[in-house]
């Protein structure tokens, strides 16, 4: 159920960029009535309007889930409020200069500021992040904490890196492609990493518990 809540936005950014790609005509009506205010000199590009109208549903349902836990007295995590404020600032450039550049541009960055945070908080403060989350379901020794904080900084710097490949190089010159790599791509290979740690994690446990 949490997985689903932390993926509405991207399920929804998808869906309405697949549908608005499918139906042009519905899509640029929706955006000149919508968005046209918002964007700069007023212009509504139709080539871009499946785009717009995918990011600024992402921003709305990406504020609606802060909101929703705020209204419900629940701890909105660093984690969202990250994620809200850069959905906020790249959307909203999407949106003003009608470039999907900025969207594009948006999961590297928040990769690379997990990945930043994760270091600042593990090399600076002392404090291992990926440890706080994952050390109520295992007990390991404290240099294999250090590696494993490690491994996650290096995976959110590749995962940045593959997105501005996807993005720029192989699907430059198509958005719809790039849509749908962001969904399923992203997230097969988030959960081939979780899959691969967690087998290798249980393997040395099994060990420690021989």
């Amino acid at each position: 159920m949490k997985f689903l809540f932390d993926f509405f936005p991207v399920l929804l950014f998808f869906g309405v960029y697949k549908y608005g790609d499918s139906n042009q005509a519905w899509a640029h009506r929706m955006a000149v009535e919508y968005l046209g205010p918002l964007i700069a000199g007023g212009g509504v590009p139709p080539s871009q309007s499946a785009i717009l109208l995918a990011t600024a549903v992402a921003i709305i349902a990406t504020v609606c889930q802060v909101g929703y836990l705020l209204a419900r007295g629940r701890k909105v995590d660093n984690a969202m409020w990250l994620t809200l404020g850069v959905i906020v600032v790249a959307g909203g450039a999407t949106i003003y200069f009608h470039d999907d550049l900025f969207i594009k541009w948006k999961p590297t960055i928040l990769y690379w500021a997990f990945a930043l945070g994760l270091f600042i908080a593990q090399v600076f403060y002392r404090k291992n992040l990926i440890r706080s989350v994952m050390e109520p379901n295992m007990k390991l020794p404290e240099p294999f904490w250090n590696r494993i904080g490690y491994i996650w900084m290096a995976f959110f710097v590749a995962m940045g890196l593959l997105n501005l490949l996807m993005a720029f190089v192989v699907f430059h010159n198509d958005t719809g492609a790039w849509v749908s790599f962001k969904l399923f791509g992203f997230t097969a290979i988030f959960f081939a990493f979780i899959m691969i740690q967690t087998m290798m994690l249980y393997k040395y446990i099994k060990e420690e518990d021989a």
